[in-house]
């Protein structure tokens, strides 16, 4: 077999893959379509900032990869990328797999601390970043025990990237790598410790975009795709990208806050076919139709992940738009989605099916199988799963179990095979469709002097949708009020991403405990 190449059966399903022993992964998601006579076809349009076309795209990735490498990256090296959804995204990613380098895209909604710990984890040889970010990564960098040899913005007056890839070659051998071999980092919240770094191989990519992209949107050549989630989700990165460059298809970016209006003027602009969205973010959207009516007819299909879809959501908007919108559940171990509900089979309240390719299974304790209908671990298993968690074995043996891993999330499935959410193992949070810690928030607290202690739990909004609600004792109670709060919130905005912020106060005497001293959160969740 010729270098480079991935044959796929779909006579069967699943799909099968077949890959070349020499394998990178940005000639088939890149350089084919060239070969396939797409050069003139638009890849990307940016909202405000034109477009660009496979050839071009082809080109830019070629000048990203070789800046790169003339700026001293090797085979292996880490680049974190603090990058807007912009073609420069597209170009930094891809260049450097196809370097052999390895791009590990970060939450651009984080702040200086949160950077330097990826930045010390990671051992970075580069950090790339978009201008706006540089309030929180230069303090990153410089809080950081570990330094990045290459420092540089996209763009901008001084040095940076745009300049090096100005003077790069356009023209870029592919590095020698194999299906199995690192590809590319993402990071994952966890319960305890720092965000965990997850390694995924060059294939993980094309078992997603084909299992789900084609196998369950039905995603062509014809599709336009735009996604509220941004590209350094896992969601977001098959979505606006993977996805629709496995099929030549285009992708429509959004540099901006995803807000119901900027949404809906996107969606009447550039009349994207699949629309992939959040729960929180089709709540906003209904409620901002009551009093104005986009046009949203060139939509075939919308995707809802990141947290549970409510029923009466789903409900809500099939009755005022007629578009169907299909749950389903992701993870960043496992790069997008697998299980989901389908076009002509939608179960309100389930996440739905396992998505063809993977294999899912609801386990007690002992990970033993339990009965339809009663309520346990969910393990997945699947070709898209992570390699490891970085540096972090004892995560990765806990996670990963003959091929199986366990999501964290507790489920059951009925006697039709429909999966159905429970909430989470643990005490996270998943706000908008993100992961956060309650401790981080329940630290940020306790920063403020007038605070002694504080606990951090979900609570369902007016959308049934999950935000983070604070139960604060006061060292002095007679302090409590409306002004202390509005002083909390201002409090946390100065250290907190803002899906983070607490969105109810509750000053209480005490919190409940164990005989340890532990915060018993499930205890202050069953107040609702």
């Amino acid at each position: 077999m010729v270098d480079n190449v991935v044959s796929v059966d779909t006579s069967v399903t699943p799909a099968v893959f077949n890959y070349s022993d020499t394998f990178n992964v940005a000639v088939p998601f890149i350089d084919r379509h060239l070969e396939e006579g797409r050069g003139e076809k638009v890849a990307i349009r940016i909202h405000g900032g034109g477009s660009v076309t496979y050839k071009t795209l082809v080109e830019y990735v070629n000048k990203a990869g070789n800046a790169l490498i003339d700026l001293g990256c090797r085979k292996g090296d880490r680049v974190l990328m603090v990058v807007k959804d912009s073609a420069e995204f597209y170009y930094l990613f891809w260049g450097a797999i196809k370097a052999g380098i390895i791009p590990v895209p970060l939450n651009t909604l984080l702040r200086a601390k949160d950077y330097a710990y990826m930045i010390e984890n990671s051992e970075a040889t580069a950090m790339i970043y978009s201008t706006e970010y540089s309030p929180e990564i230069e303090p990153a960098i410089q809080k950081s025990n570990f330094k990045p040899k290459i420092n540089l913005s996209i763009d901008g007056s001084g040095e940076c990237l745009a300049k090096h890839m100005l003077a790069a070659s356009s023209n870029l051998k592919a590095a020698k790598t194999s299906a199995n071999e690192d590809c590319f980092w993402l990071y994952s919240s966890g319960t305890t410790g720092g965000p965990k770094g997850v390694i995924h191989a060059h294939k993980d990519m094309v078992v997603t975009s084909q299992h789900y992209g084609v196998g369950i949107l039905g995603i062509n050549e014809k599709d336009t795709c735009f996604s509220a989630a941004k590209l350094f989700f896992a969601y977001g990165l098959g979505n606006a990208m993977t996805f629709p460059l496995w099929v030549g298809a285009e992708a429509v970016l959004f540099p901006g806050p995803p807000t119901p209006d900027s949404c809906h003027e996107i969606i009447e602009n550039y009349r994207p076919t699949i629309f992939y969205g959040v729960p929180t973010l089709y709540a906003a959207q209904l409620k901002s139709m009551e009093t104005n009516d986009p046009d949203l007819s060139s939509i075939r299909v919308c995707t809802s992940a990141g947290e549970a879809l409510p029923p009466d959501l789903l409900k809500r908007w099939l009755d005022k738009t007629g578009i169907p919108l299909l749950d389903g559940i992701g993870t960043t171990e496992i790069l997008h989605i697998f299980l989901s509900n389908r076009i002509d089979n939608v179960k309100p309240g389930a996440s739905g099916l396992t998505v063809p390719g993977y294999e899912g299974k609801v386990v007690d304790s002992d990970g033993k199988e339990v009965p339809n209908g009663e309520t346990g671990d969910l393990m997945i298993k699947g070709d898209s799963l992570l390699k490891l968690y970085w540096r972090n074995p004892e995560k990765t043996a806990e996670s990963l179990k003959d091929g199986w891993m366990y999501t964290g999330d507790t489920y059951y499935r009925d006697d039709e095979g429909f999966f159905f959410c429970c909430g989470r193992s643990d005490d996270m949070l998943k706000v908008g469709g993100i992961w956060c810690s309650p401790v981080e928030i329940e630290n940020k607290l306790v920063e403020h002097p007038k605070v002694l202690e504080a606990a951090i739990v979900g609570r369902e909004d007016d959308e049934q949708l999950i935000k983070p609600e604070a139960f604060i004792v006061l060292n002095n109670s007679a302090d409590a009020g409306d002004d202390l709060k509005a002083e909390l919130l201002e409090h946390c905005k100065s250290g907190l991403a803002r899906y983070k912020y607490p969105r109810w106060f509750n000053f209480v005497e005490d919190l409940p405990k164990t005989a340890t001293g532990k915060i018993q959160r499930f205890q202050l969740r069953s107040n609702h």
